[in-house]
C-alpha cells in the first residue's frame, strides 16, 4: 500500500496503487520521497554535506527515480547492474530494461566524498534547492565508447544520445539515494503528475485500459487521426497523450510552445476519450532501446497499451545524410520485448491525407489508385520560415497560430553571424562593413561583438589558454543568443580557434534564432604579410606564446554557411556574398 506525499491533492485516503491502471515493471511502485521526521533530518545532514549541482539530464532522470517513472530502480545504476543493461538489457533479476540510468561525478568530486566520513553527497538544482542525497557505496568509470556502440547504436557524436554519453564525467556512482523533494517546476504544474497521480487520475474517470502516445512534436490532425485510430481497434481504451518536457533533440520546437498546441488539440478528441499529462524525461533519441524504454515508463505510468511509430525517438539523419536507425527498427525491437514488458505495444504506420476521401489513412492502407499528401517536419519549417500556407486538411487554424507566434519567418526573426579565422583574415573589417550595410538596408538591432571588444568588457580577466579561450567563445554565443532571442542581430567576429566552443555557440544561437557561421580562410601566410597589428612579428621573435596558426593550432570548421577567402576577394565583395546569403535564407528582404 501507497499512500500519497506531501504536494499531492488527496482527501486522506490510501490506496494501493499497484492496484490501479498496469502493474508496475517490477511489481512495485517506487517511491524514494522521505516525509516527516525522516525528511526533516535528511535536510540537517545535508547541510554538512559537500554538494553536486545536478545537470538538466540529471535533474530529468533524478525525478523519473524518485517518483517511480523508472521502477523498478530505486538509485542509479552501479557497475554490474550497468553492465546487464549496457551489454542485454537485462537488470540483475533478469527484468528488461534497456537504457544505463547513471550518476556522473568528476574526479575532483569523488575525491572530495570520499575524504569524508558518511560518503554522502547532496543533490541540488542550480537554485541550491536539496533535491535527494546519496550515498556512495560504489564508483567506476565507463567504457563510453562501447556505452555507446550497444545502447545507441553509433558512436558519433553527431548523434545526440552518443553526445550525452560522450560529454558525461569521468566517473559513474551509485549507493543508497533518499528523496527530499521532486524538482521544483514553476510551469505546467496542473499537468505535472507523477506515475501515482496519473494512477489516481485514471481510477476517478474508470479508465482500466490506457494507450499511450509519446511525443516531442507537435501535434497535427494525423496525430489525432492516429491516436483515435488506436483507440477505435483497442475498444474500451482510453488515450494518454504525454509528451516529453524534459530534454529532446536539439533545434526541436520549445516545450513551451508545443504543450500549448497539446492543450489546444486535446479539446478536438471526443468527450473523456482522452487525457494530457507532460513527462520530464531526458530522451536519448535512441531508437529501438528508447522505444522499449519509453514503454515501460508508460507501464510505471498506469498505461497498459503503447503506440510506436515508424521512426521511433529517432534522431535523423548523420552529416552525411544516412539514417542512424532503419524505418520500423523501433517497432521490431519493441515488438520482440512486448512479452517481457507486460503491456501491448502498438505499431503504427505512418498516417498520410488522402484528398479524394477527405480522409487519413495508415500509409500502408491508402486504396490503389488515390494520391496521398503530407508536409514533412522539414517542409513545416520551410513554411513557417517562410510564411507559405499551411493548409488546414494538415493541422488545426489554433496549432498554426501557435506555431506562427512562436516560430515567426526569418525575416522576423532574430539571428547571428558568426565570423572565424586568423587573426589579420579579415574578419573584423568585414563585420564592420557587414554592420554598416545591414543598418543601411533594414531597421532591426545590430550589436557588433568584435573579438578585442569582447576581450577588453566581458573577458578582461580570461587568458589565452585552450579553457579560457573556449570560455570567451562561450560567452560570446550566450550574449549573441540573448540578442537573438529578442530578435536583434547579433555580428561576432572571434578567432574563435576550436570546433566544440564554436559548436556550443551554434547550438545556443539555433535553439532561439537563426546563425551563420562564416569562415574566413584567408591562408595563415596572407595574414602574417599582413599583420596590421604586429602580432605575428612579436610571435617570431619570441615575445608571444600560443599564437593561433602558428604555435597553437586552429580547427577548420567542417561545413560552415560560407567560407570567403580574402587573398582576392575584396571587402565590398566578401560583404556582398554575405547579404546574398541571408536574402536567400529569408533572414532579409
Amino acid at each position: 500500500m501507497v499512500s500519497f506525499n506531501q504536494g499531492e491533492s488527496s482527501d486522506d485516503a490510501v490506496f494501493d496503487y499497484n492496484s490501479i491502471g498496469a502493474i508496475p515493471h517490477g511489481g512495485e511502485l517506487v517511491d524514494l520521497i522521505l516525509v516527516g521526521d525522516e525528511l526533516d533530518q535528511l535536510k540537517k545532514r545535508s547541510t554538512h554535506m559537500p554538494s553536486l549541482l545536478l545537470s538538466k539530464k540529471q535533474l530529468c532522470d533524478i525525478e523519473l527515480l524518485l517518483n517511480g517513472g523508472f521502477s523498478p530502480l530505486t538509485t542509479f545504476m552501479d557497475q554490474s547492474t550497468y553492465d546487464g543493461v549496457v551489454e542485454n538489457m537485462k537488470l540483475s533479476n533478469g527484468l528488461i530494461f534497456p537504457m544505463p540510468i547513471v550518476l556522473d561525478i568528476s574526479q575532483e568530486t569523488l575525491d572530495i566524498v570520499q575524504a569524508t566520513e558518511s560518503k554522502d553527497l547532496a543533490l541540488r538544482d542550480e537554485e541550491g534547492n536539496l533535491i535527494a542525497v546519496i550515498r556512495v557505496e560504489s564508483f567506476y568509470k565507463a567504457d563510453k565508447i562501447r556505452e555507446a556502440k550497444l545502447t545507441m547504436g553509433s558512436v558519433d557524436p553527431y548523434h545526440p544520445g552518443v553526445n550525452l554519453i560522450f560529454n558525461t564525467k569521468e566517473y559513474y556512482v551509485s549507493g543508497k539515494l533518499e528523496g527530499a523533494q521532486l524538482p521544483v517546476h514553476y510551469d505546467y504544474n496542473d499537468l505535472r503528475r507523477t506515475p501515482k497521480q496519473v494512477r489516481e487520475m485514471f481510477r476517478e474517470k474508470g479508465w482500466k485500459n490506457v494507450i499511450a502516445f509519446q511525443t516531442r512534436n507537435p501535434m497535427h490532425r494525423a496525430h489525432r487521426e492516429l491516436t483515435v485510430r488506436a483507440a477505435e481497434l483497442n475498444p474500451g481504451c482510453n488515450i494518454l497523450i504525454q509528451p516529453v518536457v524534459g530534454m529532446t533533440k536539439p533545434g526541436d520546437i520549445d516545450y513551451h510552445t508545443r504543450v500549448k498546441c497539446y492543450k489546444s488539440i486535446i479539446k478536438s478528441y471526443p468527450d473523456g476519450l482522452a487525457a494530457l499529462s507532460v513527462l520530464p524525461l531526458a530522451m536519448r533519441m535512441g531508437g529501438p532501446r528508447e522505444a522499449v524504454w519509453h514503454a515501460i515508463i508508460r507501464k510505471n505510468f498506469g498505461c497498459n497499451h503503447f503506440i510506436v511509430g515508424r521512426d521511433h525517438a529517432g534522431p535523423g539523419e548523420d552529416k552525411n545524410g544516412n539514417l542512424f536507425y532503419q524505418p520500423y527498427e523501433a517497432q521490431e525491437m519493441a515488438l520482440e520485448s512486448q512479452s517481457q514488458l507486460g503491456l501491448k505495444i502498438l505499431p503504427f504506420q505512418m498516417m498520410v491525407y488522402v484528398p479524394a476521401h477527405d480522409k487519413y489513412y495508415p500509409v500502408d492502407e491508402v486504396p490503389a489508385g488515390l494520391e496521398t499528401a503530407n508536409i514533412s517536419g522539414t517542409k513545416l519549417r520551410h513554411l513557417l520560415r517562410t510564411g507559405g500556407e499551411i493548409p488546414d486538411w494538415f493541422t488545426y487554424t489554433q496549432i498554426v497560430k501557435i506555431l506562427r507566434d512562436s516560430c515567426p519567418p526569418r525575416s522576423k526573426q532574430g539571428f547571428t553571424v558568426f565570423f572565424t579565422g586568423f587573426s589579420g583574415s579579415g574578419k573584423s573589417t568585414i563585420a564592420n562593413a557587414l554592420n554598416e550595410a545591414l543598418l543601411e538596408d533594414g531597421s532591426r538591432s545590430i550589436t557588433l561583438l568584435d573579438g578585442d571588444v569582447v576581450r577588453t568588457f566581458l573577458s578582461s580577466e580570461l587568458g589565452f589558454s585552450k579553457d579560457h579561450r573556449d570560455l570567451n567563445i562561450k560567452r560570446i554565443g550566450f550574449v549573441a543568443s540573448e540578442i537573438s532571442k529578442a530578435g536583434g542581430i547579433a555580428i561576432c567576429a572571434p578567432i574563435a580557434p576550436y570546433s566544440e566552443a564554436r559548436k556550443f555557440a551554434r547550438d545556443l544561437i539555433s535553439n532561439v534564432g537563426g546563425f551563420v557561421e562564416v569562415h574566413i580562410n584567408t591562408p595563415i601566410e596572407t595574414c602574417e604579410k599582413r599583420d596590421r597589428k604586429g602580432l605575428y612579428a612579436k610571435v617570431r621573435a619570441g615575445q608571444l606564446k600560443g599564437f593561433t596558426g602558428i604555435d597553437d593550432p586552429y580547427e577548420n570548421p567542417e561545413n560552415p554557411e560560407l567560407r570567403i577567402d580574402t587573398t582576392d576577394v575584396s571587402v565590398k565583395e566578401a560583404v556582398a556574398l554575405i547579404l546574398n546569403h541571408l536574402r536567400k535564407e529569408g533572414y532579409i528582404q
